[in-house]
């Protein structure tokens, strides 16, 4: 634990913003399960996205560190560089004029913007619930108005029609950790998504424990 936080301390300073679990073995560490008593349940299988999408600025790095393992414990990664890139005109068009609005203290980012580093175009997402509020176009952020705001019917849709293009499995990368795994993932490029077994009991799959990291976010998403 001492040495994930001394190499996520790499990248920034750790932003933990996360429940702390009982068995953490530090503040900074975000420790997940699919047995309540050994972590947090439950988490990040609601949807594709990108992990602090909630904050004015999202989270910079994730690092995960699996010190136990279930049979089916995947988690699926999708390029987000490359999502956009194989958009169609008319479809990328219409996302460029889209925000994305947050249901946790009502964040609003554009839905495409350029990446503070690479400079690549990347999406701020997260298209499962509770995490989405709504989607905007013609969105001020000097007055925080819009010119549209979708219901929940048409948010619901626009969901269902991001997470078709994150999920092309031409582009989609699937990973089954191995024990003791470490992984540094810029998470700004890249979106993810636990698969739902993840959560399957340990009695039938096998413990699955992950040490989290969240280094802080340094830029606020602009177009």
């Amino acid at each position: 634990a001492a040495r994930q936080i001394e190499i996520s301390n790499w990248f920034g300073d750790i932003e933990s913003t996360f429940y702390h679990h009982p068995k953490s073995p530090h503040y900074d560490i975000f420790r997940v399960s699919n047995d309540e008593q050994e972590g947090c349940r439950n988490v990040g299988i609601s949807g594709w996205h990108i992990d602090g999408s909630f904050l004015d600025q999202p989270f910079k790095i994730q690092t995960m560190h699996f010190w136990s393992v279930s049979q089916e414990g995947g988690t699926e990664f999708s390029p987000l560089k490359e999502v956009i890139a194989s958009l169609p005109a008319d479809l990328r068009k219409k996302w460029q004029a889209l925000y994305f609005v947050s249901s946790q203290g009502q964040v609003v980012h554009p839905l495409i913007y350029t990446h503070p580093v690479t400079q690549d175009p990347t999406l701020c997402i997260h298209t499962g619930e509770p995490f989405v509020r709504s989607f905007v176009s013609g969105f001020d952020p000097d007055t925080m108005t819009a010119d549209e705001i979708m219901n929940w019917q048409q948010t619901q849709d626009q969901l269902i029609e991001i997470s078709e293009k994150l999920s092309n499995k031409a582009l989609i990368y699937s990973h089954q950790w191995q024990q003791y795994d470490f992984a540094i993932i810029d998470n700004l490029a890249i979106a993810h998504r636990a698969v739902p077994e993840t959560q399957l009991p340990a009695s039938e799959v096998g413990l699955r424990i992950l040490h989290r990291t969240s280094v802080k976010g340094q830029h606020k998403p602009q177009k």
